[in-house]
């Protein structure tokens, strides 16, 4: 039989572009800095929604999103009583051994908190400043120097965001009417995407002009629909070479805002842009902030750049699998990998690579269940109540009767321990 194969078949590639080249950024000291860029793997960051003057709640939402894999948390410093609390936060997390980079978000009287509190100024390890709301008219240039210069004085990264939502209109406006005049003119989108960019690259020149290094700035460019996020970072990446965020900032709720964020980053990503993501989720009220870090987690272990946590491969049912044995088992397995990590990450070295398989039926079963580090195939409405265990490609055992799902969550246990645990494999994979 002759193979159909589309043109060029041989040399296509499944594998993402070349990282665009980035100047590295160091955020924050000691034993919890992180790089941004410059080569480093993509960091996940997260932002608190609590009242930043609300210390015991602040640090209580950082520490859990710090535990949830948050390398950079940002909060918002919004007035006198935010400032005076952020070296308090830092203090009792530190106390508490959370070293993750605290980013303060500055808008409009940044530049005034920074300079009233220097003990806020010292504490944070990054600023976010966005171009088109920190000043108008003759006072913006003059307080974005000054935040700047405290940036410089005070030895910090600055991350100078622009936003769709609060662009610079000014220089809107002007870019608008110079397009007006062109005998080409283009659309407004276009044009706004234009001025979202150059608001941000020129910011940035302007704070090198002012003293702060390229290896202190990273840049972002936030829009809420995905092809106005990755037609921006395209032109960005073309542009510069400064550190790249990614983010759709407004992404919204639950499956929407995964969906979005998801598609508009792993677009870029693939592309080779972008050194650092936040997933901005709506959360439901009272809901789980940690999700986004989890969604930003999963994005890039998905797409293959970065592994966080073992991995549950489970089939997603058909009329052979009527029984619900095969997903409790998965949702119970992911759960237990997922809560036990924190631990995990230091017993057992490089278990986050581990991938595991709950199968429903014996259609494709047995076969993923081969492919897993260890897998089980459970048996389908109306087979034989056995549910062979494959254990490195190879079958090890049958399980049969009503405890398959407790005898297989130990034999995961014992696997674990005996190819991450120190007196065991050590990690190597």
């Amino acid at each position: 039989m002759t193979m159909l194969l589309p043109p060029d078949a041989g040399t296509v590639s499944a594998a993402p572009a070349a990282r665009a080249v980035s100047v590295g950024v160091r955020v924050g000291t000691g034993a919890g800095s992180v790089l941004v860029g410059g080569g480093a793997p993509i960091v996940v960051q997260s932002m608190t929604n609590t009242d930043t003057a609300d210390i015991e709640g602040t640090v209580r939402q950082v520490a859990d999103l710090a535990s949830a894999g948050s390398e950079i948390v940002r909060i918002t410093v919004d007035r006198t009583e935010a400032a005076l609390a952020v070296p308090h936060i830092k203090e009792r997390l530190l106390k508490m051994g959370v070293t993750a980079p605290l980013v303060g978000d500055f808008h409009y009287i940044g530049h005034k908190l920074l300079a009233d509190h220097p003990d806020c100024a010292q504490a944070l390890d990054k600023y976010r400043i966005n171009p088109g709301n920190v000043g108008f008219r003759e006072k913006k240039d003059r307080q974005f120097g000054a935040i700047v210069e405290l940036a410089i004085r005070h030895g910090k990264a600055v991350r100078i965001g622009a936003n769709w939502g609060s662009l610079d209109q000014e220089l809107l406006t002007a870019m608008m009417n110079e397009n007006a005049l062109s005998t080409r003119p283009l659309d407004a989108r276009a044009v706004t995407r234009e001025a979202l960019v150059h608001s941000a690259i020129w910011s940035a020149q302007r704070a090198q002009e002012i003293g702060l290094a390229q290896d202190r700035i990273i840049l972002s460019a936030k829009v809420s629909a995905v092809q106005d996020l990755i037609a921006v970072y395209r032109m960005m990446a073309a542009r510069c070479d400064y550190a790249l965020h990614l983010g759709l900032t407004e992404a919204g709720m639950g499956s929407k805002g995964i969906v979005a964020s998801s598609a508009a980053m792993g677009v870029l990503l693939q592309e080779g842009i972008g050194d650092t993501i936040r997933v901005s989720l709506t959360p439901e009220p009272g809901g789980d902030r940690s999700l986004e870090v989890k969604v930003a987690q999963e994005l890039l272990q998905t797409m293959g750049f970065r592994t966080f946590t073992p991995q549950v491969a489970a089939c997603p049912g058909c009329g052979r699998t009527t029984s619900t044995v095969f997903q409790e088992l998965a949702q119970d397995i992911q759960g237990w990998l997922a809560s036990s990590m924190p631990k995990w990450r230091e017993t057992y070295p490089g278990v986050e690579t581990l991938n595991v398989a709950v199968m429903g039926c014996i259609v494709n079963g047995p076969g993923e269940s081969k492919h897993a580090d260890i897998g089980i195939s459970l048996p389908g409405t109306g087979e034989t109540p056995a549910a062979p265990v494959f254990v490195d490609g190879q079958k090890s055992t049958t399980l049969r009767g009503p405890a398959i799902a407790a005898e297989f969550k130990v034999m995961v246990a014992d696997y674990i321990e005996r190819r991450f645990g120190r007196s065991g494999g050590g990690g190597q994979t």
